[in-house]
């Protein structure tokens, strides 16, 4: 199993611990790596709060541009509740951001994607896919 592999499953792992607060946003995780160690952790807090990447931002105390950032869904394009995630890693540039699947919501679907790739954001989408869509299909809004 790849190392990539691993964290991303540490980051599904953390999902977990959203439900049932996080409703009725999908239960999402995200863990960040520091020279390959996990520095910070979070989860999709209660609706109105922070999402899964700005927790473990929010936690975090070495420097974004040094880390990588494994989420299990697509970084939120749009304003909802919060300010999109998609545009605070755009503007905080961590080193590298992985994603396990696209979020297949109408209003975002590849939208958070594009905007990281706008902003010059290196990004690798599909590492532990087929684990993390087990988890999150049925919490995902169907369209």
């Amino acid at each position: 199993m790849s190392e990539n592999l691993v964290f991303m499953l540490l980051a599904l792992e953390k999902s977990r611990q959203a439900l049932p607060g996080c409703r009725p946003n999908p239960p999402v995780g995200c863990v960040i790596i520091h020279k390959r160690a996990v520095v910070s952790e979070g989860f999709t807090q209660l609706p109105g709060h922070h999402h899964a990447e700005i927790d473990a931002i929010s936690k975090l105390t070495v420097p974004i541009s040094e880390c990588e950032i494994f989420v299990t869904l697509e970084p939120c394009s749009y304003q909802g509740r919060t300010p999109p995630c998609a545009l605070t890693l755009a503007d905080l540039k961590p080193r590298h951001v992985y994603v396990a699947m696209e979020d297949p919501h109408p209003r975002n679907r590849g939208e958070g994607l594009r905007i990281l790739e706008n902003a010059v954001v290196s990004f690798t989408l599909g590492i532990g896919k087929l684990e993390v869509e087990n988890f999150l299909s049925p919490y995902l809004a169907k369209y």
